[in-house]
């Protein structure tokens, strides 16, 4: 029998040319402007920086997101399974 998955529990991110930003799986968008985009997945948080970011199209519904702007970085704010990891917690406590 195979396994149950919940919504949007993959995705996927394409960056083109360090300007055009593209993620599916998106559940929900918790912050952006033009520096930094705090966003939810089925994966855990994602956190692109950089600089003269803006969200050119989202759509929840279908869990796709669009940046253009010029990213610098990329992390995720969770583990695998979107639960807090103790380094990502104690860095949120110290920054």
């Amino acid at each position: 029998m195979p396994e149950e998955r919940k919504p949007f529990g993959d995705h996927r991110v394409s960056l083109e040319n360090r300007e055009r930003l593209s993620v599916t799986g998106v559940t929900d968008v918790i912050s952006f402007d033009e520096e930094c985009v705090v966003c939810e997945t089925g994966m855990g948080v994602l956190v692109f920086k950089g600089s003269g970011m803006k969200v050119s199209s989202l759509n929840v519904g279908s869990g796709e997101l669009s940046l253009v702007g010029s990213v610098d970085s990329m992390a995720y704010e969770s583990g695998r399974d979107g639960r807090k990891t103790k380094q990502s917690m104690f860095g949120k406590i110290f920054k």
